[in-house]
């Protein structure tokens, strides 16, 4: 998980350059944690709780630096924990009430781009909210679906859902939460997206260190990354709050990225070639490894 030698060898000049029609930039962030005034704590630690009370600063802080980079950002992508648990086990309450969800939305639409949320962990709440009751509320208040593709500019950028499979089923023999699984029917429908051969990444909540390998025979999301290696550039994960840089143990580069929700610098600015079906990651020797910490980028 080493990440100084990654950091050097991924990052690329950054020229911004008006004559390159094909290329285009995207951001990502992580694990934002949003609260409301329903909020309780305390968290694990100190620093976890006091971490809580900054988290809407702090992706507000990001996000005005994504807004005023140039080139512009064409797309935001957000992998999971976009808000903090549920202070109510009754969906409608957030329906009669400004919450969590509402807040982390009203921050996100001030971004200048499209931004597409990914399900976390703390988005579902399985031992006291259905994920049906969770999936109907991200549909009716942000328009999210479970898991997705989002097509742009030749590229598919896919948000995979880890809390789908056996692992998140309650009375399953092999329920542990601390474990992320698929399911078969998400696993088919991936194996169709990567099947369409074009570029793509892959955001998923937890690191495929978490993530079961094998859910059905020989059948994982492991081994479908390593068969499409050609096609995925890049997976990308969050939940562990810092970063760490896997390199290709899983066949594709994977990296963790850290949570705006302990630092406003924790995104990545990514350069994409669409002509040329290759990226950079424009601030990656910026990132202090296994830290929450990034340095600030300005372009």
């Amino acid at each position: 998980m080493g990440g100084a030698a990654a950091a050097s060898t991924l990052l690329r000049p950054f020229v911004a350059c008006a004559d390159e029609p094909d290329v285009f930039h995207v951001a990502l962030i992580a694990d934002s944690h949003i609260i409301d005034d329903f909020y309780r704590g305390p968290e694990n630690s100190p620093e976890d709780t006091e971490s809580m009370f900054k988290t809407a600063e702090r992706l507000t802080a990001a996000r005005d630096v994504i807004n005023a980079l140039r080139p512009k950002m064409e797309r935001v992508f957000l992998i999971g924990d976009y808000f903090h648990d549920y202070p109510s086990n009754d969906i409608e309450f957030y329906f009669r009430n400004r919450t969590r969800i509402d807040h982390a939305k009203d921050i996100t639409d001030g971004f200048d781009m499209p931004v597409h949320v990914g399900f976390g962990n703390h988005d579902y709440s399985i031992r006291r909210v259905s994920r049906e009751a969770s999936h109907e509320l991200f549909r009716r208040k942000l328009g999210v679906e479970p898991y997705y593709t989002v097509e742009h500019r030749g590229f598919k950028f896919i948000h995979l859902n880890n809390f789908l499979g056996d692992t998140w089923t309650r009375g399953h023999r092999d329920f542990n939460t601390s474990m992320g699984s698929l399911g078969e029917r998400q696993l088919n429908w991936f194996e169709a997206q990567l099947e369409e051969r074009k570029p793509s990444f892959v955001f998923v909540h937890y690191p495929l260190y978490v993530v079961k390998p094998v859910e059905i025979k020989d059948y994982g999301l492991h081994a479908l990354l390593k068969r499409h290696g050609g096609t995925v550039q890049r997976v990308v994960s969050g939940h562990w709050h810092r970063w760490f840089e896997f390199g290709r143990s899983y066949g594709p580069p994977h990296l963790v990225m850290a949570a705006t929700r302990y630092d406003p610098n924790a995104y990545l600015i990514v350069r994409v070639d669409a002509k040329n079906a290759r990226h950079e990651l424009l601030n990656l020797d910026l990132v202090e490894w296994n830290t929450h910490f990034a340095r600030a980028y300005t372009g």
